[in-house]
């Protein structure tokens, strides 16, 4: 499975045990659907607080908000990439959602493992239904949800 390097520069502890076991079940389940091809074995994930997140969103993609992820992709083929997480948007948005906070952690990994794999949501409605299917679908499976 992905070897986990995990930044915390939030002022909320991180559940480092829940992100570990839900990602190697993420990508175990997208392995049995021959959607993880990749040979990464490592994916860097940090927090930051949303005054951080928000700055990152603006510079990469010009959107002037903290957002729940950011994904970047790595040249390095030994590293999926790196996810960017705002534990304060994620907290708000798993109210929004009826979700624990974990759970939405989850999902939004998930989302941010699928964006690292190639996936996109915001080029076409045909490439967003492909993206969200395989999503939800994973997270179904997981979860129960």
């Amino acid at each position: 499975m992905l070897q986990l390097q995990i930044v915390n520069e939030a002022k909320v502890p991180v559940p480092r045990k829940f992100i570990a076991g839900f990602c190697d079940a993420v990508v175990k389940e997208l392995k049995k659907k021959k959607i993880f091809k990749s040979s990464a074995q490592e994916l860097t994930l940090v927090f930051l607080e949303p005054k951080a997140a928000k700055k990152l969103n603006k510079e990469f993609r010009d959107k002037d908000y903290a957002t729940d992820v950011l994904s970047f992709a790595s040249m390095d083929p030994s590293s999926l990439g790196e996810l960017v997480m705002c534990p304060a948007v994620l907290k708000r948005q798993s109210k929004e959602h009826g979700l624990t906070y974990q759970l939405e952690l989850g999902y939004m990994l998930l989302h941010g493992i699928l964006h690292l794999l190639g996936y996109d949501h915001e080029t076409s409605e045909k490439d967003a239904a492909e993206m969200f299917g395989i999503q939800d679908a994973v997270f179904e499976k997981l979860v129960g949800k």
